[in-house]
């Protein structure tokens, strides 16, 4: 069943784009042609033989991608309706250009069990993004005993993760990974050791010491990355950096990769886009406080030249929705967390391809091909017959994000007013097509 701002489009064609394969690293001028939902045909001109009751898309000036994936995103629901919903967390990534999203446990209930993984896959059904639960590695996140992992995959979960707080046990930590090699699925950590921060609410610097808000220094990041590095080693299991943000743990992956160990990692747009400075300036807005916090200039260096290099495998948003009065506070009681899927392509534009610190097809790589593949995701090709699952976009449209764009149920985000460059245009799935900008709000 199609939302009220998806089209039924079986067949479709889209002219006049150029076709970015980032499987083959090709990019193309061409018409891609849909039939049934599926790919029939990608070649230039298909516009002056396809039959006119067929209904066309005029992609001029725009490129056409496999849908792209953002593998961290919290949904809310069931519990915190309040904050986000399934449908209204869709319309976000619909309006982001994401055709593909998974989402994070931290519910009430949390997602440990296989009838709550199976509520979440029965409720986003309708949808035209596809939501992909990920299960809590324990039972109810409370790190002392393993959720039932298996089961919960059965039903639809393509990893595990107790995100919002790290394993902290590492015997929990390396039966997990040991039960996850016999299951294919990666463990995504929250790489902190809560000891080394235990009163924390931003980056532990110069900013802070300035402000006298208590720090989080960035080795609470570094000593868990450091710790899943070598239970990686131990066990032979995939360990999954979540959002990393410290140039220590940049180099922590790099090295473990240079070793041969299965260890990816993801970068949160926000973490390239502001540094810790951004407290300061906003004047101890909330909509600057997040976990990881906003680090250090040289810490966003790091990153970016992580995602460069591929040290760094995927981009993400920790899509982090909060309800406005919870929001509406002191910023040491404030909860942690911000909107991403809206501004999330906008903020690749600006910080990644418009200063040259990544090339376009680096950039679609990181959204389409790496989340699939951490999450062993099935991979949309431009082949005939292969399910259309594409994302149209350009890279370099200058705009002004504001209140009116946000998607989400919620409205916490520090990028209202800025300047964002890259746009998507619309999503194709599963025999739907939405036009971003025509998404509604609520």
């Amino acid at each position: 069943m199609a939302t009220d701002y998806a089209r039924s489009r079986p067949d479709l064609l889209l002219h006049g784009g150029t076709v970015l394969d980032p499987y083959a690293e090709t990019t193309i001028r061409a018409d891609v042609l849909i039939r049934e939902g599926c790919i029939a045909e990608v070649a230039p001109n298909l516009d002056a033989t396809v039959e006119a009751a067929v209904p066309r898309v005029d992609c001029s000036g725009q490129h056409i991608s496999p849908g792209w994936v953002d593998m961290h995103v919290h949904l809310r629901e069931p519990g915190f309706e309040h904050k986000e919903t399934i449908a209204s967390g869709t319309r976000a990534a619909a309006f982001g250009g994401f055709t593909e999203i998974a989402c994070m446990p931290n519910t009430n209930p949390p997602l440990d069990t296989r009838a709550s993984v199976g509520y979440v896959a029965h409720r986003a059904e309708e949808h035209p993004v596809a939501v992909h639960p990920i299960g809590c590695v324990s039972k109810e996140r409370a790190g002392e005993t393993l959720a039932e992992m298996a089961s919960m995959m059965e039903e639809g979960a393509v990893a595990f993760s107790d995100d919002g707080a790290p394993v902290y046990n590492a015997g929990l930590m390396r039966r997990a990974l040991e039960y996850s090699t016999m299951l294919d699925a990666p463990i995504i950590n929250h790489m902190e050791e809560p000891s080394l921060n235990p009163n924390g609410h931003m980056h532990e610097g110069a900013v802070a010491t300035r402000l006298g808000i208590p720090g989080i220094p960035a080795c609470s990041e570094d000593v868990m990355i450091a710790r899943d590095v070598e239970l990686a080693r131990l066990t032979g299991g995939h360990v999954h950096v979540a959002h990393i943000a410290t140039a220590r743990g940049v180099e922590l992956v790099r090295r473990a990769k240079s070793d041969g160990i299965e260890v990816t990692a993801e970068v949160c747009t926000h973490h390239l886009a502001l540094t810790d400075e951004a407290v300061e300036a906003s004047g101890l807005s909330t909509h600057t406080k997040m976990h990881p916090p906003l680090r250090s200039a040289a810490d966003v260096d790091a990153l970016k030249a992580g995602l460069a290099d591929g040290t760094i495998d995927a981009i993400c948003t920790d899509h982090a929705p909060h309800a406005p009065h919870e929001k509406d506070v002191p910023f040491p009681e404030a909860p942690n967390g911000i909107l991403g899927l809206e501004t999330a392509w906008g903020l690749v534009g600006r910080e990644l391809l418009a200063s040259g610190v990544c090339s376009l097809m680096q950039a679609v790589q990181a959204l389409a091909v790496a989340p699939r593949r951490i999450l062993r995701l099935p991979a949309p090709t431009f082949e005939p017959g292969a399910a259309a699952n594409l994302t149209v976009f350009d890279p370099d449209t200058r705009w002004t994000f504001t209140e009116r764009h946000i998607r989400s149920k919620s409205r916490n985000t520090p990028f209202v007013d800025a300047e964002l460059v890259g746009k998507a245009h619309g999503i194709y799935r599963e025999e739907q097509w939405v036009v971003c900008d025509e998404v509604p709000a609520r």
